[in-house]
């Protein structure tokens, strides 16, 4: 018998770096000290994404590569969106009155550094055969959940098999009207993003896709493919971009990121604050930063181009929208609003 060899997308992801050991081969590094980080909070670095690096401590650098500070990190919460404590079922979490969140997976193909679930992404533990049949029971005995997040990890380095199982039990509930998948892999491993999974994903509509490139570096021609092949297939794509410093944490990166976005059909979502997660604060920005890379994409390019900034609260309070101050006053028949040059304007007020 001979024996189908395994596509390309998994003969890439078994090449991954997961060992400080495999790391050193390729950069100059405390072995001992990052082997506590990773013993910790695991690694995986495929060769497609690390083959982005450029140099030492650029941009998608900090993204992968483990740092010591991961582990001596004082500040934040293992938990900081309170996911745990707003789950009615282990793996499943209903936040909001009309939509959940369910993790369908554990593995990632890059372990990214700055994580909101670092504390259990990579661990088998975090999604099981029952986690996810209960979550499938808990969706179809409430009613008013009409749309569903799928997230992990990674949903899309499900088997086809096993994510077409997941898209049709879904589709099967008359309550549920939207489904979305969260993934990095348009990012971090488009080989996986194939002409099969595109065709399969096409059946389940409405299905959207939030996808996450943080820097125009992740931009390359194999997104690109990946992004126009969803695309094609119908699907609705949006970027949930994460501000980080020293990655992304500048107006000229950002404005080449949103609208290199536009180009492969991808639509800049959000801008998230960093969230607030135990290991994470080197990569933390003052809010007043998301403020004025807000303000400098207003009016300067394409409103397509201008995300939601927006921060998720701490201990499940929710996203809340942020936005630049353009109201100035308020006088007895007018407001005062300034433009995004700057010039102020009277704005009359009339009763209606």
């Amino acid at each position: 018998m001979i024996r189908q060899k395994a596509p390309l997308w998994k003969q890439i992801l078994l090449q991954s770096l997961t060992t400080t050991e495999a790391l050193s081969a390729f950069f100059e590094i405390d072995e001992t000290a990052l082997q506590k980080v990773t013993d910790r909070y695991p690694m995986r670095i495929n060769p497609y994404y690390l083959g982005l690096i450029k140099k030492k401590d650029d941009p998608i650098y900090k993204q992968c590569i483990p740092d010591k500070r991961e582990i001596s990190d004082k500040n934040g919460m293992d938990d900081p969106l309170n996911e745990e404590g707003l789950s009615p079922v282990f793996g499943l979490t209903h936040k909001y009155p009309d939509r959940v969140l369910f993790l369908v997976s554990a593995q990632c193909a890059m372990y990214c550094r700055f994580c909101n679930r670092k504390r259990k992404v990579g661990r088998s533990s975090m999604v099981t055969k029952k986690s996810i049949k209960e979550g499938f029971s808990y969706i179809k005995g409430h009613k008013k959940i009409r749309d569903v997040l799928l997230s992990g990890g990674d949903p899309l380095l499900l088997e086809n098999r096993d994510l077409y199982s997941i898209l049709t039990e879904l589709r099967a509930i008359n309550h549920v009207e939207i489904i979305r998948i969260g993934t990095r892999v348009p990012c971090t491993l488009p080989q996986r993003i194939t002409h099969h999974l595109a065709k399969m994903l096409k059946k389940f509509h409405p299905l959207y896709i939030h996808t996450h490139f943080n820097h125009p570096d992740e931009i390359t021609p194999e997104a690109t493919l990946a992004c126009e092949r969803l695309a094609d297939a119908g699907i609705p794509m949006g970027c949930q971009i994460v501000l980080l410093k020293g990655v992304n944490d500048d107006l000229t990166t950002m404005k080449n990121l949103v609208q290199k976005l536009l180009i492969i059909r991808v639509r800049p979502y959000y801008l998230f604050q960093a969230d607030l997660t135990k290991g994470t604060s080197h990569f933390w920005t003052p809010i007043n930063k998301g403020l004025e890379i807000i303000s400098g994409l207003q009016g300067y390019t394409s409103g397509l181009c201008v995300p939601h900034f927006a921060v998720d609260l701490p201990r499940g309070g929710g996203k809340v929208p942020l936005l630049p101050k353009y109201v100035m006053c308020e006088n007895k028949n007018s407001l005062v609003i300034k433009n995004y040059l700057g010039q102020e304007y009277q704005y009359p007020l009339y009763d209606v």
